[in-house]
């Protein structure tokens, strides 16, 4: 159970002109599925007979900072990156911070699905994504499953690295203003147009989304859902991560034997923007084996 978080107004969360005029660069449509009473935006980049992949971003990321991977896959397969709730354009559910625990993600990916009409996809999720995708295979068919750095925190584990302090710390600096320049002190490693993205994106989270999932990384056992991911899975993690150690690693090996483990060397934990060319192809290489 997640510990009660005080709610935010709606209104805090903002998005300047600059931001939605990113919305025009990218070859992707805008799609909406109500899960509940939350309406959910999704970036659909087609084709619509393609096989589809429900990309599933981490704790900070609305979907448009996932374009950058789902532009990679578009020849291969049909993204549809989700801006999961509380981030980007979809909505909020700060009335409730529980409304953001896994359980509740999870029925917002069979929303999608549903609402999409989407046969047996791949759900492809990286860190909190990671989490979403391993719970979500309880409750719709899927193709595949493609795990990238899942926070393996936990009840009786270590916590999770990167602190709630951090966390709002960089949010408070998105609502007030700030730039790439500034995000590269947190995130030096990122190409430039990825760090452009977080400086005017990063504003569109919700406090309590973040701060709630950060409490869940604590209080929901990854290894619950885990060992129960159907093959054909993949688990993909940064050499560097200290999300997802060596013995991180060897515990999800041994956990799900029918999964594939496999390191990306030199990419901490935000494996595609450390590392993008290897993280990518290796990438690539996962989905071929499930297509």
């Amino acid at each position: 159970m997640i510990s009660a978080i005080p709610a935010e107004s709606p209104a805090e969360r903002t998005l300047g002109q600059p931001a939605l005029a990113d919305l025009g660069d990218i070859p992707a449509t805008s799609r909406w599925v109500r899960s509940g009473q939350v309406r959910l935006h999704l970036l659909d980049y087609g084709p619509d007979d393609g096989v589809p992949v429900l990309v599933l971003p981490g704790i900070t990321s609305p979907a448009i900072t996932m374009d950058f991977v789902a532009r990679e896959l578009a020849d291969l397969v049909r993204p549809i990156v989700l801006d999961v709730r509380g981030r980007g354009l979809s909505d909020s559910a700060d009335t409730e911070p529980e409304g953001y625990d896994l359980a509740t993600y999870a029925t917002d990916v069979a929303a999608v699905v549903s609402g999409l009409g989407l046969e047996r996809p791949v759900l492809l999720g990286h860190s909190m994504g990671a989490r979403i995708a391993a719970a979500a295979t309880a409750g719709c068919e899927v193709r595949g499953t493609i795990l990238v750095d899942p926070p393996m925190s936990g009840p009786g584990r270590g916590p999770y690295p990167t602190t709630l302090e951090a966390f709002l710390g960089q949010l408070e600096q998105a609502r007030r203003g700030t730039d790439a320049d500034e995000v590269a002190q947190s995130w030096p490693r990122w190409p430039r147009r990825e760090q452009e993205l977080r400086a005017r994106w990063l504003s569109s989270c919700s406090r309590t989304a973040i701060a709630a999932t950060h409490a869940g990384f604590e209080s929901e056992d990854f290894f619950d859902h885990w060992p129960r991911v159907p093959a054909p899975a993949t688990l993909l993690y940064g050499g560097d991560s200290p999300v997802v150690t060596a013995e991180g690693a060897a515990e999800a090996a041994r956990a799900n034997p029918s999964a594939e483990v496999v390191e990306v060397p030199d990419a901490g934990h935000m494996v595609f923007w450390d590392q993008p060319e290897t993280a990518l192809t290796t990438l690539r290489e996962a989905l071929r084996k499930l297509l």
